[in-house]
């Protein structure tokens, strides 16, 4: 399995034989970046805003996912669960975390998630063996709050997205605030990750950048 990251918070999973998603594609003019050349079976939304469900970017005919559910495409199974949006203030955009599982390994997609879920919320997903999770803050959460994230989750690898780059035009802090709240120094990006099985996941909690990958 390969993932992928294009900027922001768009991902693409790549499995041979399995169907590829595609997570929160943008528009470019919104968020920077270069614009966003994708083909994929399944996309997931999610939230609305033109920074993560600009479909009109990914080509072929796929399976749009915007929302809490259980959807089984291509022997890939993903759980859409709610997040934010939940609370009496109308203000409070909706988010929709998913968990995506590729042959046994769990992916979790926070989207554009703003507050750190509860025990029970963490409990209901299950083992989560990779967390793709917003780190720079602005509408999502900051640093601090991505750390106490990642520590409820107890995931084996930690995938920083929706922070500030030299490509993006969004006002989001840097990457090197998450990486002090994790307590480390500078990581070397790579440019995507592949991994075999889960019996190739790292014990320990691992933070792995990702290089922004134009096309």
């Amino acid at each position: 399995m390969e993932i992928t990251w294009y900027g922001h918070s768009c991902f693409r999973i790549v499995e041979r034989n399995m169907a590829t998603l595609v997570t929160d594609p943008y528009d470019h003019r919104t968020v920077g970046y270069a614009p966003l050349k994708l083909k994929a079976d399944i996309v997931t939304v999610s939230h609305a805003a033109p920074g993560h469900n600009y479909l009109a970017a990914v080509k072929g005919e796929p399976y749009v996912i915007t929302g809490p559910g259980e959807y089984e495409i291509g022997s890939v199974f993903i759980t859409g669960l709610q997040t934010n949006g939940t609370k009496k203030s109308l203000d409070e955009p909706r988010n929709t975390l998913y968990l995506i599982e590729y042959n046994g390994i769990n992916i979790l997609h926070l989207g554009n998630l703003n507050r750190v879920p509860t025990q029970a919320e963490v409990e209901s997903l299950g083992p989560v063996h990779i967390v793709l999770v917003p780190v720079g803050g602005g509408s999502t959460l900051n640093a601090a709050k991505a750390a106490e994230v990642v520590s409820l989750l107890e995931p084996n690898i930690v995938i920083p997205m929706h922070y500030a780059t030299p490509e993006s035009s969004v006002k989001l802090d840097g990457l090197n605030k998450f990486l002090k709240a994790m307590g480390l120094n500078d990581i070397k990006p790579q440019p995507t990750l592949k991994v075999t099985n889960v019996n190739a996941l790292p014990e320990e909690t691992q933070v792995i950048v990702l290089e922004y990958q134009h096309h």
